[in-house]
């Protein structure tokens, strides 16, 4: 599936390499790395990652630096122009979103609060 609205998700270098690492971890065959969203968390939800046996349908799947990323469909207009990263800093390491949509985050950095993007017409 591709959207109209151009890629949902990109990756900098250092979070596609990530992945791919992650990717090369699983023990089971996978076909990427499944990106969405649930409701929790202080600020009101929490962004979910895990190892992607097969597409799902109505899934948006993005291809960016090597590495296939499948988006969870009820998270699509949330993660709609965000850049995925990947930071190292020196107590803690992890996968950080860029996301216009977010409107607020907790504190901690594991919450945020999220707005679906607009589309034409809206």
């Amino acid at each position: 599936m591709s959207s109209s609205f151009g890629k949902v998700v990109t990756l900098t270098d250092s979070a596609a390499e990530r992945v791919k690492a992650i990717i090369g971890r699983s023990e089971t065959p996978v076909v990427g790395l499944r990106v969405g969203i649930k409701k929790g968390g202080c600020a009101g939800m929490e962004y979910t990652m895990e190892y992607a046996a097969e597409a799902r349908p109505l899934e948006e799947v993005v291809e960016d630096k090597g590495v296939r990323i499948l988006i969870e469909p009820s998270a699509i207009l949330y993660l709609l122009g965000t850049e995925m990263d990947y930071k190292t800093e020196k107590f803690v390491s992890g996968f950080v979103f860029k996301n216009p949509n977010q409107t607020s985050a907790c504190g901690c950095g594991e919450s945020v609060e999220l707005s679906p993007a607009q589309t034409v017409g809206e």
